[in-house]
């Protein structure tokens, strides 16, 4: 009896080598999912522990999380703000200040995430993800204050017990 003894390699590469050939797998009708890394998307989406599933941006829309390319192949993944026209403002969940592209420089829509080392789908498409949306980008004013909290208390925490 023969056992399938596969194995999976990580290999790190820098943005600038591992996000286009992500962007021409998506634009070849493939969906793509990448491991989370950064800070600017908590509380919700923690570096290093979880994963997005993008796809090809249709439809793009005010609260949608996406991955735009900024100027000289800096990648973000955040949330769309405003759209007026051509001009894109997106913010992290986790951050204070915005980043501005055009649609054409967004690369790939998010339709989910794995989160908390999860293998079900949390499809931002979801009532889940859509109330979460809703409260935490109407918090902005006092954000900055929330996420003081998470990181003295739960990450704190998180930390103690590794």
């Amino acid at each position: 009896m023969s056992q399938n003894n596969s194995q999976t390699t990580n290999i790190h590469l820098s943005n600038k080598q591992f996000f286009p050939e992500i962007i021409r797998l998506i634009r070849e009708g493939h969906t793509a999912t990448i491991n989370l890394y950064g800070y600017s998307m908590r509380p919700f989406l923690e570096n290093g522990r979880d994963k997005a599933i993008l796809t090809q941006p249709t439809n793009i829309k005010v609260g949608d999380p996406v991955l735009a390319e900024l100027t000289g192949q800096q990648y973000v993944l955040h949330r769309i703000i405003s759209i007026k026209g051509n001009k894109v403002t997106l913010r992290g969940d986790g951050n204070y200040l915005c980043e501005y592209c055009t649609i054409s420089d967004i690369r790939a829509s998010v339709i989910g995430f794995y989160r908390k080392g999860r293998k079900t789908i949390d499809y931002t498409n979801h009532w889940k993800w859509k109330t979460y949306s809703f409260f935490w980008t109407r918090l902005f004013p006092i954000r900055r204050y929330l996420l003081y909290i998470y990181r003295k208390i739960f990450l704190k925490n998180i930390i103690q017990q590794q």
